[in-house]
This record gives C-alpha cells, sequence and structure tokens, in this order.
C-alpha cells in the first residue's frame, strides 16, 4: 500500500510557534523509525523550509531520508521562500509530478 503524506507548514498545529515546532521535529524524528513508513513526504507551502539547511529540524530530516523515505518539494514553494540555495536540488519537484505521486497512493496523509 502506497502512502503519502503531504506536510504544509513548518508547524504543527498554530497556537504556538515555540510548541508546534517541537511537535513537528518529534513527529518527523519518530516518522523516520516508524515500522510502517510511508514512501515519500511532499513538502510546499511554508513546510519547504523544513528541508532547508540550517533548518531546526534538519536533523529529522537527514534520519528519514536514511530510512529510505523520499522527499519532495514544490518547487513553487521553495522559489518563493527564497530557498533555492538551501534545498537539495534532488528534493525540487513540479506540481505536475506531486500531482502524479498523489494519484497514484493509495493513501495520503495531511499533516
Amino acid at each position: 500500500m502506497k502512502k503519502t503524506i503531504i506536510i504544509n507548514s513548518e508547524f504543527m498545529g498554530e497556537v504556538n510557534d515555540e510548541l508546534s515546532r517541537k511537535l513537528m521535529g518529534s513527529f518527523l524524528r519518530k516518522l523516520s523509525i516508524e515500522e510502517n513508513k510511508p514512501e515519500r513526504i511532499i513538502f510546499y507551502h511554508s513546510g519547504v523550509k523544513l528541508i532547508a539547511n540550517g533548518s531546526p529540524v534538519f536533523d529529522a530530516i537527514n534520519l528519514i531520508t536514511k530510512a529510505g523515505i523520499d522527499i519532495l518539494a514544490c518547487r513553487t514553494c521553495v522559489n518563493y521562500y527564497k530557498l533555492t540555495d538551501k534545498i537539495k536540488i534532488d528534493y525540487v519537484s513540479d506540481m505536475r509530478t506531486i500531482i502524479s505521486i498523489l494519484m497514484d497512493s493509495d493513501n495520503v496523509i495531511t499533516i
């Protein structure tokens, strides 16, 4: 069963930025060791900030990629936040590819 996770914000929740950042970091770290992993995670909107060099959760992103989970980032979002030089080019994708992946997934989970 193909699973895809969509992360559309750098925060998990919206009440407290510090807490929301901690929750997102914890989620990503735990996901990397989860037995039932998704095949990929798609980052868009401010979620692309999480995969940029210097991100407070960049260690978790490294764990995720080492666990074999593919990472994709929306090119439009990466350009909008001026992160082109801070995100691996391998991660950046276009909307056509993202749509294709979503339509091919059995489960899509939005965080």
